[in-house]
């Protein structure tokens, strides 16, 4: 090992001995969780079409927006009038369904989008999703 020290490290040595500033602690763990802006929507009441034209422009502003994290609420379909309907699937033009569906056939939205995930029981369970969006530089 080499016991010359180059002047260019005594000064950043000696710079940093003078320096008030602290050294973190290593052995204290700070846990840093990601925040991110979060926005949300509502869809109950909506029909397919309304559904897909809201979350199109919801998605596309939250992006312009530089918005991270969306809560989409969909419902759960328990108040559906499709089993009216014998014409209608009974499962699949439920909004909870559609809607992600719409989501992963369009394109222009997945380029935004980082991942979907189910949400938790606090913001709407079963009857809500969550979308991750990418930063605009992620593209």
């Amino acid at each position: 090992m080499n016991d010359n020290i180059s002047d260019k490290d005594k000064k950043i040595w000696e710079k940093f001995l003078s320096s008030k500033d602290k050294l973190p602690n290593k052995d204290i763990k700070t846990h840093s969780k990601k925040r991110f802006l979060t926005r949300s929507i509502d869809l109950h009441g909506y029909t397919l079409d309304q559904a897909n034209i809201a979350i199109e422009n919801f998605i596309s502003q939250a992006f312009a927006d530089k918005i991270g994290k969306l809560i989409v609420v969909t419902g759960k379909g328990l108040h559906s009038k499709n089993d009216k309907d014998p014409y209608v699937s009974k499962d699949l033009s439920i909004l909870k369904y559609s809607v992600p569906e719409f989501i992963s056939n369009n394109q222009t939205l997945m380029s935004m989008i980082n991942d979907i995930k189910d949400a938790k029981i606090e913001d709407g369970g079963s009857g809500a999703f969550y979308i991750f969006l990418k930063k605009k530089y992620d593209k």
